[in-house]
Formats: C-alpha cells, structure tokens, sequence
C-alpha cells in the first residue's frame, strides 16, 4: 500500500525512494528510459516478462510520482510515448551504479555457480 505520507523519524527518505522506485519492474523501466523516449509496446519487447497490465500499472505509478512523463500523439491509432521527467533524469546516477552492482553480482554469482558444480 502507497503512503500519502511520510512522517516516521527514522528512515523515511529510504523507505519514501524504495516505495517509489521499488519492485521488480519500476528500476527495469526507468533504465530502459534512460536510452530516451520509448513507446508501450518497445518497453513491452524489451521486458518480454512483464505483463501488459503490470507495465500500465508501474508506468501509472511513475508518472503520478513525478518521475515519468506520458505523452499521447493525437492521431489514428493513438501513439503513446513514455519519457524520464526532469525529477526522474535525477535517478540516473543511482539507476547507473545499481546497473555495476548487477554486473558485478552476475559475475560473482556465475563463478560461485561454477565453483559449486
């Protein structure tokens, strides 16, 4: 469930950034976003995991956050492009050092796989 506040004396900044960016999907859109404007249906090839639902839902979330803008093309069909916000740019350093944490790990885990074998 979503805070409509954030008034706890400890921890609240943490917690405020993990409910936002937070989940399985949400750090997986943002990055993608960070290679620039994207439409549903490109984020959809690039996460063939996500359901369309829950990619609607997280990009929903987003973009109530402040963190992701959504644009509709008014023409026939309608085009939909989504876009990282001013705010949401300010992630950038912490989407691209949790990106070397994830290589970094992948690699640990594969020689620890490896070693187990």
């Amino acid at each position: 469930m979503r805070h409509q506040r954030y008034d706890c004396d400890f921890g609240c900044p943490m917690e405020a950034c993990v409910e936002v960016i937070g989940g399985k999907w949400k750090g997986v859109i943002l990055f993608h976003l960070l290679g620039g404007t994207r439409r549903f249906n490109e984020l959809m090839r690039r996460m063939p995991a996500v359901t369309q639902r829950m990619l609607t839902r997280q990009l929903r979330e987003l973009e109530a956050d402040g963190i992701v803008a959504r644009k509709v093309h008014a023409e026939v069909p309608p085009r939909v492009e989504y876009s990282l916000t001013d705010f949401g740019w300010t992630l950038e350093p912490v989407l691209r050092t949790l990106q070397g944490w994830g290589a970094t790990y992948l690699e640990k885990i594969t020689q620890i796989r490896k070693g187990a074998a």
